[in-house]
């Protein structure tokens, strides 16, 4: 097949169809759009494709191989059960930025140069925020801004990477990179990733953001955004040491934190963190079974981490809430939410016959292989923390411990039940026959889970956690606190700045106009670069622009008060005109 039609047009199109249909059309429409990209994924053959030059660039939107199809089939896959448990939703803008987020999750995939790539990167994000933001409350505007600045400057971070990497080779290609052959704007491009990816320290805007969007964005959030991260860095940064290194730590960190979380969406919200931590960590080990490692758990963890969003959001949804102090006994009335709820957390505990089992083993595995051992076991030992927090302690707290209050829930629509009932079908099949998985994955390694040592191995470390859970089980009763991360320190950092812009800045900035205005500097400025034509348009251009700024606040100039500081600043000003006078 000469000819590819690529699955993000479908996304795209069909996203600006929605508005212009209503009723049982749209809701056809609504799962025909994500069908159609599945069925273009199923016939596309590897090769390159749509090639354009911009600017005298070489770029290509259609690079497909073995890797970038791994990423395609459980997008497109995810889009269709997204869009099914979505389907109630009336509110056509929240149909319309998921799309435009899967559509450009889909075109970051299978970009070929940086120029392409960052141009789905942007969207990307843009379009993500308003599954935020459209929940329409207080926290998640706030959240949403935040993430947005969050991934402005990650996207900043990729742009000035790859453009300077763009002046050193005078090559735009993705392409695989040494790290012996990595220099800063590699690194910058790493750090742009790095973010999105939610890797330590960069991490803060996903446990922020992901528990305050809405009940069916939440769900599409925690499968694109750090997913085509973790796609991004397979492909350029594999074998990166420092991946190996802070993707065990997001393992152990994010489940430290999940354990002591109140709010089930922000203990999920943490353990995408600890997820993503064994790909970044199997990128880092960059061994073709930790690589294949990363990529099968990327595609097992898009279905079993939107499962238990499904089942957070029911209960969301149903009873008001999520916080489990306020939760409790919901098995006599969401019986089947608890249950596709449940059979997420088996996967996720990595249970046998279930799809966590086949995916984050092979990526311990390829640990024990390369000999790093300390890898291995605070993998292992995160994989005590999952279970711990979303197998038993959301669990027991949500449907089965004591009620605080009267609640008064059923099971949410039929679309849901649907979603989370096909959801669960994918994480049962994965789980027991993984050669179904195995054979879309990017390297041809033979890997077996299903053997003694492994799988004894499993099951003593999740009935040893489960003992310890009873037995300490007054102790992770669950309470409305607040838990500080890292973002503390930023916004603390924010706080300093914005009293630092109004107490120092600010005056001076004031002062100067006044000053301005008094002196008449913009003749001494003239006079001074009579000279030179070139300095005359720059010191033109400086003053003009300065004159501009001030003269908006220089009433700012009364907060000043007469006295040293004032005549300090004074001086300063004039013995700096003075030396500049006489240097021109």
């Amino acid at each position: 097949m000469d000819s590819w039609v690529h699955p993000a047009l479908f996304f795209f199109v069909g996203s600006l169809l929605l508005p212009l249909v209503k009723g049982r059309v749209r809701k056809g429409l609504l799962l025909l759009i994500p069908l159609l990209a599945i069925i273009s994924v199923a016939q596309t053959q590897y090769g390159l494709y749509g090639r354009y030059s911009f600017l005298n660039i070489a770029c290509l939107f259609g690079r497909v191989d073995r890797l970038s199809m791994v990423f395609a089939w459980v997008f497109c896959i995810m889009a269709f059960l997204g869009a099914l448990y979505a389907l109630h939703r009336e509110d056509d803008s929240h149909h319309v930025a998921g799309f435009f987020y899967v559509g450009s999750a889909l075109g970051a995939v299978f970009a070929g140069d940086y120029l392409t790539l960052f141009i789905f990167w942007e969207i990307m994000a843009f379009s993500s925020v308003f599954l935020i933001w459209l929940r329409k409350e207080k926290r998640s505007l706030e959240a949403g801004f935040r993430y947005l600045l969050f991934h402005v400057f990650g996207g900043l971070l990729l742009f000035t990477g790859f453009m300077v990497h763009y002046h050193q080779t005078g090559s735009m290609a993705f392409e695989s990179l040494l790290p012996m052959n990595a220099s800063w704007p590699e690194y910058l491009i790493l750090a742009g990733f790095a973010l999105n990816a939610a890797v330590l320290p960069l991490h803060a805007w996903l446990p922020d953001a992901y528990p305050e969007a809405t009940v069916e964005g939440a769900v599409l959030l925690c499968a694109f955004t750090t997913k085509t991260a973790v796609y991004v860095l397979a492909r350029g940064f594999a074998g990166f040491e420092i991946l190996a290194i802070m993707g065990t730590a997001m393992t152990v960190f994010g489940v430290c934190y999940a354990v002591i979380e109140n709010d089930i969406r922000r203990v999920l919200a943490y353990h995408i963190i600890s997820q993503v931590g064994y790909m970044v960590a199997g990128i880092g080990i960059g061994t073709h079974l930790a690589l294949n490692g990363a990529a099968a758990h990327a595609f097992a963890h898009i279905l079993y981490k939107a499962l238990l969003f499904m089942g957070a959001g029911a209960v969301l949804y149903m009873t008001g809430t999520a916080k489990l102090n306020r939760l409790g006994g919901l098995y006599k009335y969401m019986p089947w939410t608890m249950f596709f709820y449940v059979i997420g957390a088996l996967s996720i505990s990595g249970f046998p016959l279930f799809s966590g089992f086949v995916s984050k083993s092979m990526i311990v595995a390829a640990a024990h292989e390369e000999g790093r051992l300390w890898l291995m076991l605070l993998m292992n030992l995160a994989g005590i923390g999952t279970f711990l927090s979303v197998g038993l302690k959301v669990t027991y707290f949500a449907f089965f411990g004591k009620e605080e209050a009267p609640i008064k829930a059923a099971e949410p629509p039929r679309n849901m039940l649907w979603a989370m009932g096909l959801t669960a079908l994918l994480c049962f099949v994965i789980g027991v026959f993984p050669h179904i998985l195995y054979a879309l994955l990017p390297f041809p390694v033979e890997y077996r889970p299903y053997n003694w040592p492994h799988v004894s191995e499993m099951l003593q470390i999740l009935l040893f956690t489960g003992f310890i859970f009873f037995l300490m089980i007054k102790k992770l009763a669950p309470e409305a606190k607040l838990n500080l991360d890292v973002d503390y320190f930023y916004r603390q950092g924010a706080r300093l700045f914005l009293q630092f812009d109004e107490k120092v800045i600010s005056p001076v900035d004031a002062f100067w106009g006044e000053l301005y205005r008094t002196l008449g500097l913009r003749a001494l400025f003239k006079q001074a670069a009579l000279s030179s034509a070139f300095d005359r348009k720059i010191i033109d251009g400086v003053v003009d622009g300065t004159a501009a700024t001030v003269m908006n606040c220089g009433g700012v100039v009364r907060k000043l008060q007469t006295g040293r500081v004032q005549g300090y600043i004074g001086f300063s000003l004039v013995l700096f005109f003075a030396i500049l006078w006489l240097v021109l």
